[in-house]
């Protein structure tokens, strides 16, 4: 993928988003390395929040904290009141569900090829 941000690789951005993640509270963070099958971005990074309130503000956090670190978002789909929030980070695509909606999506099994790199349950 291509690099659009010199302060953070990748995989440091995963691993970033992971820790904010889990920080405020969001619960079953996998992150997925999808870089070998899929060219739409190296990692996936998928976490459910507990209410469709909890998504929003997990969004609100992520894109804040990593903006300061001079990381900002391609797009970010889903606002307020969404049950999914996709943020493209270009190399690293973050889902963040709400329980019903993540095993509804059930990304999980969609990519099981992609192994999982951390798991915080």
């Amino acid at each position: 993928m291509t690099r659009l941000h010199a302060e953070l690789d990748p995989t440091e951005l995963a691993h970033r988003i992971v820790e904010i993640v889990s920080d405020h509270k969001g619960s079953d963070v996998l992150m997925l390395k999808t870089g070998e099958l899929t060219s739409l971005a190296d990692y996936f990074v998928i976490a459910t929040g507990r209410s469709d309130r909890q998504v929003t503000a997990l969004a609100g956090v992520l894109v804040e904290e990593l903006r300061a670190q001079g990381v900002r978002p391609l797009g970010v789909e889903g606002r307020s009141g969404a049950r999914w929030v996709l943020l493209d980070f270009n190399d690293v695509i973050v889902h963040l569900f709400t329980p019903d909606e993540r095993e509804r999506y059930d990304l999980e099994r969609l990519w099981s090829a992609a192994p999982a790199v951390v798991r915080l349950v």
